[in-house]
């Protein structure tokens, strides 16, 4: 699956703005403040609504305030998030809307909509259209159904209007369309690593997949060294070529039933604890994990991957998120690294800027100036450092 297109009004810093021809690697940049980290909220949100509900998703994000905080400062209409998203690349796009506003102090889910165009005339059809928590869904399989008049519709109620009805019809097998979009959002990932999280003594228990935070780490690397052999030994094989001296990482459970990552200096016969590695060692581990899971997500977002990084490695790092993108993931990723940025591709970066309050969004590839440099053989980090995007490099 592949976003897109992404369209935001009334969210917070995003007053009515929409991103088109969204690429696998999209590269984010801008000043502190200018709503990078409020982008990636949004995947953050769809992914707490559609697994609690929409008031809790709102109060995580705006705290006591809920509603009333995420809506951008000024505004008197509901939120709005339009995705369009591509199933599979042979398949016609797909657009989900949600609409959100605020009754007796509360919010309601105005309303949901799921459809899309199945050829290039007439108008798309709803496969599912909820308002205040009515509405109907389609059962048909889609790819048997010739024409709208042959769709078969179910209608249902929610138990409350801020429940997503993608959340509930999603469960069934038959609202495949549903099924497809409630898939994507509960697997899509949102990287927040914490070094501080990832070095402790982890309890015993199982993790197949790295955390937000990255504090089951050591419980992954067990998982993996033990059902995953091929793909720890390719992480491990990946982890020396970048951080020298690096030899093998191995998980060991202790007596009071922790487990611990033991690193192997091949200069050294003892290994030493995580807690005793770089930094950088740590988070580089960490990605890797993540980008050579058995299971991809089909969306990654990471923000700031330079952190704790040497500048070496960041054009490394940026050629492993853009693999995984080509391997039919797409990755997102906010970043304030020339180093990183010099990785990149003219098509790859946008670009965030405050005007008259608000965030707007811009792409690269759309400013001849930046164009024509990069075709004189110019990179994009230095560009930015130069100054060459408007605003983009203030702090």
């Amino acid at each position: 699956m592949r976003i897109e297109q992404i369209r935001l009004k009334n969210f917070r810093a995003f007053k009515d703005v929409h991103l088109k021809d969204i690429p696998n690697f999209a590269v984010i940049i801008g000043s502190n403040g200018s709503g990078k980290s409020t982008l990636f909220s949004v995947f953050g949100f769809l992914k707490d609504a559609i697994t609690s509900n929409v008031t809790t998703a709102l109060n995580k994000l705006g705290g006591s305030r809920g509603f009333r905080e995420v809506r951008s400062r000024g505004a008197n209409e509901a939120i709005e998030i339009e995705i369009k998203f591509r199933p599979k690349p042979d398949k016609q796009l797909v657009t989900y809307t949600l609409n959100i506003i605020e009754k007796d102090g509360k919010a309601v889910i105005e309303r949901e909509v799921l459809k899309y165009r199945r050829g290039k005339r007439g108008s798309p059809w709803h496969f599912l259209d909820f308002a205040n928590g009515k509405g109907s869904a389609v059962i048909n399989e889609l790819d048997k159904v010739e024409n709208e008049t042959e769709l078969e519709r179910e209608e249902q109620t929610l138990k409350s209007p801020d429940i997503l009805a993608i959340k509930g019809i999603a469960q069934f097998e038959r609202f495949p369309a549903a099924v497809a979009l409630g898939n994507l959002i509960e697997r899509w990932h949102i990287s927040d690593f914490h070094i501080s999280r990832a070095r402790p003594e982890q309890e015993v228990g199982h993790a197949e997949h790295l955390s937000r935070e990255g504090e089951n780490l050591s419980q992954v690397i067990e998982y993996l060294h033990n059902q995953h052999p091929k793909t720890f030994k390719k992480i491990i094989k990946k982890l020396s070529e970048r951080i020298p001296g690096i030899s093998s990482v191995e998980s060991k459970q202790t007596e009071e039933g922790r487990i611990l990552l033991k690193f192997r200096d091949g200069c050294f016969e003892d290994p030493f604890l995580a807690r005793f590695v770089s930094d950088g060692t740590i988070k580089m581990l960490a990605y890797l994990t993540l980008l050579y899971d058995p299971s991809p997500h089909p969306l990654l977002c990471v923000e700031e991957p330079e952190n704790q990084l040497h500048p070496r490695l960041l054009e490394e790092i940026a050629e492993e998120f853009r693999s995984y993108a080509h391997r039919g993931g797409q990755v997102f990723v906010s970043t304030h690294s020339p180093d990183f940025l010099n990785a990149t591709d003219l098509e790859e970066v946008f670009w965030l800027q405050k005007e008259s309050g608000y965030t707007i969004i811009q792409r690269a590839k759309n400013n001849q100036q930046l164009a024509q440099y990069m075709s004189d053989g110019a990179k994009m980090g230095q560009l930015w450092s130069e100054g060459f995007f408007d605003e983009a490099d203030s702090d």
